[in-house]
């Protein structure tokens, strides 16, 4: 039997701020409208992996046909394979993991002199029946912050002659999210990413990775 778990990390830099939210059902008065979702240890912010899954599917479902009553059979079964679907008969759960993202560069960041890892953006809507303005705040993560970044992709029997497959998948969902943007008010110019640094590791299990890293090293 074919089992091995293959790791994919590297860092998502910022090239603008960023804001991927937390709730806020509450605020006391004179608080920030919409706070950035931040590690209550450390109180710095984070990327949510669920935000990176939930985008790069978003995008990969524009260029691959999926639906989600879909089967093995159909076109689009390779998003299904790779991210899951529960309503699938094949492929309930994913092969990919995506874990939190965590600020990796604090110490650089110290040096350029900053003093707190995110910043308040006033942002004003108009309402278009009424005219009222409706100014909030919204918090961001500043650029040029890198996060580290970590996917797990399995390996069993059943994806052991797809990976390199799966591999050009991710890495187009990679491409797409330079491309796009990471969180909210894109089109406001929130949320500018690259990748740097990403490669291939095998963490449990036997598989050569040598042509993985050598997609990566070509297209990122």
């Amino acid at each position: 039997m074919t089992f091995a778990k293959i790791q994919i990390t590297g860092q998502i830099c910022l090239e603008t701020g960023l804001h991927i939210g937390t709730s806020n059902a509450y605020a006391a008065i004179g608080a920030i409208d919409s706070p950035v979702i931040k590690d209550p240890i450390t109180n710095l912010p984070i990327i949510p992996g669920s935000s990176i899954k939930g985008k790069m599917r978003t995008l990969l479902a524009k260029i691959y046909n999926t639906k989600l009553t879909q089967t093995a059979a159909q076109d689009g079964e390779i998003l299904n394979r790779l991210f899951g679907n529960s309503k699938s008969d094949f492929y309930k759960i994913g092969r990919l993991i995506f874990r939190d993202a965590y600020l990796s560069n604090k110490m650089q960041l110290d040096e350029l002199g900053v003093k707190i890892y995110t910043e308040v953006k006033f942002e004003n809507t108009i309402d278009r029946i009424t005219a009222h303005a409706k100014p909030r705040q919204i918090e961001r993560a500043i650029r040029y912050s890198r996060f580290d970044f970590e996917i797990i992709y399995e390996i069993t029997n059943d994806s052991i002659n797809q990976v390199e497959e799966d591999f050009k998948v991710i890495i187009d969902g990679l491409k797409l999210l330079e491309t796009d943007y990471l969180g909210g008010s894109g089109s406001r110019g929130y949320g500018k990413i690259r990748f740097d640094k990403v490669k291939a590791t095998k963490v449990f299990g036997t598989y050569n990775v040598d042509s993985l890293n050598k997609l990566l090293s070509s297209e990122i």
